[in-house]
């Protein structure tokens, strides 16, 4: 039975996310700990107690669904003896959950990818200026016609695939009137759906090009080595390891595709059967049904999880 764990990207916070974990477990509240002295904020006490509006900031939420990954992480490795390099094929994480998926492997620290994720969150969220950018799903939709779709409703603006979730889900990106033109075209191309996204930024377009410079210059300043288990990459969607190849792929994430169908299929067809989703929600797990039909999925984001998890890692 291989295993890859997958970390959760923004979208997936909410308000309570890791307390029961802090509440039960020591190795948690040590994670939450050292992200709140990193960040020099009680970051924790927002991810309780909310308020919600405060949680969802792009740079509480980024910091915020790392901590809960990475302390339901070291929960699994204390309570159910899990061990990256013995058990683990492939980490992965969706846009700010490759950070946790660095993170996990031991190619960051939690503190620095705090840090990280923090100029992250405020690079993208100033990038550009609210009302001009927007994000839509398109469903229904192949990759290609959805990317075909998004070059066509450009006319000279940016608008680009942002995300290729899978199951015929595409997230385009870019000026808001071109966004809008490609929700029109899309249902005249046959989409199920097409609608517009409650988003605060449009990430992982062209217009995300201030915020990538902002991320080049602070990952130059950290300390990132080999991950324990090779990093499934975003813009690459194959496994690797190299520290620098790793450092400028995290650059290029902040305005290109996440390639997350692609992604998945690859460790599919490495051998992997089973997805294990590590910190808050289950939209990964979901996702890894319509991408990989044959493998399983399973979610840990509660301390009932731990021990259905704990017999796993023996098959």
């Amino acid at each position: 039975m291989s295993i890859a764990l997958t970390f959760p990207g923004q979208g997936s916070q909410t308000v309570g996310m890791g307390k029961m974990f802090g509440d039960q477990f020591a190795e948690a509240r040590a994670v939450f700990a050292e992200v709140d002295d990193a960040l020099g904020q009680k970051l924790s006490h927002v991810m309780f107690d909310g308020p919600e509006d405060e949680l969802t900031l792009t740079a509480n939420a980024q910091p915020a669904l790392m901590a809960v990954s990475m302390a339901v992480l070291r929960v699994l490795q204390h309570e159910a003896g899990l061990d990256l390099k013995k058990h683990v094929a492939f980490v992965a994480g969706h846009s700010l959950g490759e950070y946790s998926a660095l993170a996990a492997a031991g190619s960051l620290t939690v503190a620095d990818t705090a840090r990280l994720l923090r100029i992250r969150g405020n690079a993208m969220q100033a990038a550009v200026a609210p009302g001009v950018g927007a994000m839509a799903a398109l469903i229904g939709l192949d990759f290609a016609t959805a990317d075909a779709v998004a070059s066509e409703a450009a006319e000279g603006d940016v608008c680009q695939a942002a995300n290729d979730n899978g199951g015929g889900q595409v997230v385009v990106s870019g000026s808001k009137a071109a966004v809008e033109r490609a929700v029109e075209l899309a249902k005249a191309r046959g989409a199920k759906r097409a609608v517009m996204l409650s988003v605060s930024a449009p990430f992982h377009c062209a217009l995300m090009q201030p915020a990538a410079d902002a991320m080049a210059a602070a990952l130059s300043d950290v300390k990132l080595i080999a991950p324990s288990v090779p990093l499934v990459g975003n813009v690459s969607a194959i496994g690797g390891s190299d520290p620098d190849e790793i450092r400028a792929a995290l650059v290029r994430q902040v305005t290109g595709t996440v390639r997350w169908r692609e992604s998945v299929e690859w460790m599919a067809s490495k051998g992997v059967t089973r997805f294990v989703e590590v910190g808050t929600g289950k939209v990964l797990t979901g996702l890894v049904k319509r991408i990989a039909t044959e493998a399983e999925g399973m979610a840990v984001n509660s301390p009932d999880d731990v021990a259905v998890f704990r017999p796993l890692i023996g098959q």
